[in-house]
């Protein structure tokens, strides 16, 4: 039963986000566990209250870019698309191209290429803390983490051995 009502909630994200989730239903049959785990994750990576939206998905695109080069990146897309977030922005960050988007989001995607590369810029930091405050810092830390985790679980599986090309949809 658990197995049925995971599965139709498998289905349900393919549609959502408009990606195959394979390494799901493997992980789905081999371990449950795992995949209820794994599922909580979704939520965490989704959420970000103390953040405009815009703001927590470009930190979500560039830090899942950091670590992937397909899947996770486009339901990153996605999802910033479905929310309302204007084309130009996701299309600039897909792009590697930050001088495309407005001040405050370029910050945002500076600090997620610094982080998720190993930098420590405590300048970016700071500014980004007294833009968002200290909840949408820790939101945006958040955001950077969760988003990482995915592409992570997914190449260890295996299920990373292929690019795919991302795209942004039209308005």
């Amino acid at each position: 039963m658990i197995q049925w009502f995971l599965n139709r909630q498998l289905a349900a994200a393919e549609k959502k986000y408009g990606v195959p989730m394979d390494y799901m239903r493997y992980v789905a049959a081999h371990s449950l566990g795992a995949a209820l785990r794994m599922a909580r994750f979704v939520k965490l990576a989704e959420r970000a209250p103390n953040l405009p939206v815009a703001a927590a998905s470009v930190a979500g695109i560039v830090s899942a870019q950091a670590d992937d080069c397909g899947t996770c990146v486009q339901i990153g897309v996605n999802i910033a698309r479905q929310r309302g977030v204007s084309r130009d922005i996701p299309t600039a960050v897909v792009r590697r191209r930050p001088d495309d988007l407005p001040d405050d989001l370029r910050d945002v995607y500076q600090f997620a290429a610094a982080v998720t590369s190993g930098v420590d810029d405590e300048g970016l930091r700071e500014r980004l803390r007294k833009r968002y405050g200290d909840r949408g810092l820790i939101d945006l830390a958040m955001a950077i983490a969760m988003h990482r985790v995915y592409p992570t679980f997914k190449r260890a599986l295996g299920y990373a051995q292929s690019c795919s090309l991302v795209t942004v949809g039209v308005e």
